[in-house]
């Protein structure tokens, strides 16, 4: 299906693992964008100087996953507790040297989706956007994807927090030449200036967190560029890299 491949565009934007597996081939560089929360967890704890190893099943494996790999794993559900999750606050804390095993079917699979494609992969959003934006500039063609939420029946729910955040990320790379979708997503993160911050605070999926008890994760999704660190993923986990 060359008609999905956008010949000509060195930066491009879709949704999804069906993004990733229509485009990701094309790429030197995949930057995987779950804001709230799976890259947002793993900005937070990468920038404590933890080692975030994703894993793609939310179940009893992940546990023999952790065992293998020495490391503590992370709730598979976010929940109101003292130990880690995929809440983000629940990593504000971890101690540097940390080997955390994040269970995220969806920002996982991502990643390991698109680093079986054979490019460099990077998990991206608002709080390490120019970070992100910086570490792309050494690739002549990058794929940004965003991965969504799910409705209730499993269907992708297309996220504003997502398609900003990755707009975000496409507007600080002007020597590439963004494909129109991600010229859209550009457009949709300068649109929105200064009440970016209070369109996101407002956005479905903010709205659903703090229902769940889960304002304080809300806050730490939607801070943009605190974090100078770019995630990269080193063969099975995530790293923080400065500069």
């Amino acid at each position: 299906m060359d008609y999905f491949s956008q010949h000509g565009y060195s930066l491009r934007f879709e949704w999804g693992l069906s993004g990733i597996d229509y485009l990701a081939a094309a790429a030197e560089c995949v930057v995987i964008v779950d804001v709230m929360s799976f890259s947002t967890c793993v900005s937070v704890a990468t920038g404590r100087g933890a080692t975030v190893y994703p894993y793609r099943w939310r179940d009893d494996t992940a546990f023999e996953y952790g065992k293998q790999l020495r490391a503590v794993v992370a709730d598979p559900h976010r929940r109101l507790s003292d130990g880690y999750s995929l809440s983000p606050s629940s990593l504000l804390t971890i101690p540097a040297g940390t080997r955390l095993v994040l269970p995220s079917p969806n920002g996982s699979s991502a990643a390991w989706l698109a680093r079986d494609s054979g490019a460099t992969v990077l998990s991206g959003c608002l709080r390490n956007r120019q970070a992100t934006a910086e570490a792309c500039r050494g690739f002549a063609s990058v794929l940004v994807v965003a991965c969504g939420e799910r409705w209730p029946d499993g269907s992708l729910r297309p996220s504003l927090e997502d398609q900003l955040a990755a707009g975000g990320i496409i507007a600080a790379l002007p020597q590439l030449r963004p494909s129109p979708e991600a010229q859209a997503a550009a457009l949709l993160y300068r649109g929105f200036g200064p009440t970016r911050q209070q369109a996101l605070a407002q956005c479905s999926s903010a709205i659903e967190l703090r229902e769940r008890g889960f304002g304080a994760d809300v806050a730490l999704c939607i801070e943009e560029d605190v974090s100078s660190n770019a995630c990269w993923l080193d063969g099975d986990r995530f790293v923080a890299r400065s500069g």
